[in-house]
């Protein structure tokens, strides 16, 4: 039944960032290993129009995640750059789309149980700095706000996740074409969700 939680899907993106550094295995071993399954997965250079649609396919990420900023700036007792919530945003999309396009990116899509919230939880938060250790931005990058904007830039934290099972959705369509997903059985999964775990002793 496909509206049992383990086929909840989530889009994961390997920035560019990722790919220089050489943390391809890396990264997709923390999805594995936490019981994630691969179910698409493909290489390329995106262009600035991918990009751009990719981070506005929610009609309210402009304003919200101006929002956002300024209440960020604001709690850090420090000065917006704008009050005006679309010109922070319109700063924030020029810098993500220069960064997203300087190179090969990796998009995945990842199946199972709460696999937003999972995905998310290994990644860690946006900014690198302040996520936890163990946490894939927080045992691999030293990026911060703080220096992403004095040096006019986005911040560097080698993942894009999809935030909600909506916007997951959304940009897994954004992505992939029909055809390029595929559902097949992992035999880990008789371990994770089998309800009786038969089979384990013949």
């Amino acid at each position: 039944m496909k509206s049992h939680p383990k086929f909840e899907r989530t889009l994961v993106i390997i920035k560019p960032d990722g790919i220089q550094r050489t943390l391809i295995g890396e990264i997709l071993k923390r999805y594995e290993q936490v019981g994630l399954k691969l179910v698409g997965i493909k290489m390329l250079i995106p262009t600035a129009d991918l990009i751009e649609e990719h981070y506005t396919l929610d009609p309210e990420w402009r304003t919200v995640t101006g929002l956002k900023t300024i209440k960020s700036y604001k709690d850090k007792g420090l000065t917006p750059p704008h009050t005006d919530p679309l010109k922070i945003t319109a700063i924030i999309l020029k810098n993500l789309v220069k960064y997203m396009t300087k190179g090969p990116v990796i998009a995945m899509v990842w199946e199972g149980a709460h696999a937003v919230a999972i995905v998310r939880k290994v990644t860690g938060g946006t900014e690198p700095l302040t996520s936890p250790i163990g946490t894939i931005r927080g045992d691999y990058v030293i990026d911060s706000y703080s220096m992403s904007d004095t040096d006019s830039r986005a911040v560097r934290n080698l993942v894009h996740a999809s935030g909600s099972v909506k916007e997951a959705n959304d940009e897994i369509d954004h992505w992939f074409k029909k055809g390029e997903l595929f559902d097949y059985r992992h035999i880990s999964e008789a371990m994770l969700y089998d309800v009786d775990l038969d089979g384990i002793l013949e």
